[in-house]
């Protein structure tokens, strides 16, 4: 398929570019150790985020937002991912996962209602799918969703859910109780966060990503109307799921080329100065061969990145090249991370050092939106599958 043309022409594009770099180097990476000690985003830094159309950059603009494809989407991701990721975080979910079931599955109506406020800022909104026994497989959903009247009640249990402690809405997924005669019964909910019944628990302490939000919500007798279910369809809820976590794929798989690449510069500037016997230890050539294994990474990681957002945009490969490419950069992100740490020696190890938080930050990158080794049996599988199509 032909590429599409983008809402965004490349030298209007390139100049919202800029402006992000500019907002993420000069005045988020200044405030990071005050989001790490403080596990909170500045106010300041949302207001400016909002008004910069941050929460609604991936948004098309019929609704709000300044509607960036999915090419143009990663390069603001490898931006974002230079400073504490949890500053992508408080966006991401809008953007991204939540975001995008309503772009490509909502009604019209749907849409109209709440992508405005979502691309705004003024929604924040939750993709609550995660749970306990089913994470980057939506297939083992426990929640469940029975019709009443005209409208749906939905029970159950979410965890790890981002944003959860400071959503607005909640796209909801649920098992449609009873089972339907074909297909996977998992339809997909807008749910309100006031809605009687909907408890959001308290803020996870993880192990980094300091200043992101993310919480355990629970459903008890929560009643939405007709209108709450996504498309209008109660089928649609798999293909919802299926489709925005394979386009966040390659939106995390770019966050974690942006995190090479800062624990790469952090190595290398610390390498220059830093002496060792009144010598840099940038000259010792184990250290200079540590370094080039960071460079090689980020530089495989952004090529094969965008390679894989064209393959989205021009609708040649939504399942396989999204997998390789989250597959690749995050695992590699966690090398280059770790590389960094041991150029810095024992002073990457303390806390107030960069790399020390990307070390940690970086470690859920190869978790959320499906595991390395879900990555590993969508590549694997499909390409097997794919051949023994061809043999019949």
């Amino acid at each position: 398929m032909a590429p599409q043309n983008p809402e965004v022409p490349d030298d209007v594009f390139a100049e919202v570019l800029t402006q992000i770099t500019q907002f993420v180097r000069t005045r988020a990476v200044p405030r990071e150790l005050e989001i790490a000690s403080t596990d909170e985003i500045p106010d300041d830094l949302r207001e400016q985020a909002k008004a910069m159309g941050l929460f609604g950059y991936a948004i098309p603009q019929r609704w709000g937002g300044l509607g960036l494809d999915l090419s143009q989407d990663v390069e603001v991701a490898m931006e974002l991912g230079y400073t504490a990721i949890s500053l992508r975080s408080m966006f991401g979910t809008n953007n991204g996962i939540a975001g995008q079931v309503l772009v490509g599955f909502g009604t019209d109506r749907q849409r109209d209602r709440w992508l405005p406020a979502i691309a705004s800022g003024d929604v924040v909104a939750s993709f609550a799918l995660t749970e306990p026994g089913a994470g980057s497989n939506p297939a083992g959903l426990k929640t469940t969703a029975r019709r009443d009247g005209d409208g749906w009640i939905i029970n159950g249990g979410k965890q790890f859910i981002t944003n959860a402690t400071r959503a607005d809405l909640f796209v909801v997924f649920a098992r449609t109780d009873p089972a339907p005669d074909h297909g996977t019964g998992i339809a997909v909910f807008l749910v309100p966060a006031d809605s009687p019944g909907l408890e959001v628990g308290a803020k996870d302490a993880k192990m980094g990503q300091a200043g992101s939000s993310t919480a355990d919500v629970t459903f008890a007798d929560v009643r939405v109307e007709a209108g709450a279910l996504v498309g209008g369809d109660a089928e649609t809820g798999y293909r919802a799921a299926m489709a925005s976590l394979a386009r966040g794929r390659v939106h995390i798989a770019a966050l974690a080329v942006g995190q090479a690449q800062r624990a790469l510069d952090e190595s290398v500037a610390h390498a220059a100065t830093a002496t060792q016997g009144g010598t840099p230890i940038g000259d010792f050539q184990l250290v200079q061969a540590m370094i080039a294994d960071q460079q090689t990474g980020v530089m495989a990681g952004r090529a094969l990145v965008r390679d894989a957002a064209r393959a989205w945009v021009d609708e040649t490969d939504r399942r396989i090249a999204p997998s390789v490419a989250k597959l690749f950069c995050t695992e590699m992100a966690g090398k280059v991370a770790d590389l960094a740490v041991q150029v810095h020696g024992g002073s990457g190890y303390m806390r107030g050092v960069a790399v020390e938080r990307i070390y940690r930050d970086v470690r859920l990158l190869r978790l959320y939106e499906g595991t390395s080794e879900i990555q590993q049996l969508i590549v694997g599988g499909g390409l097997i599958r794919a051949e023994k199509k061809k043999a019949q």
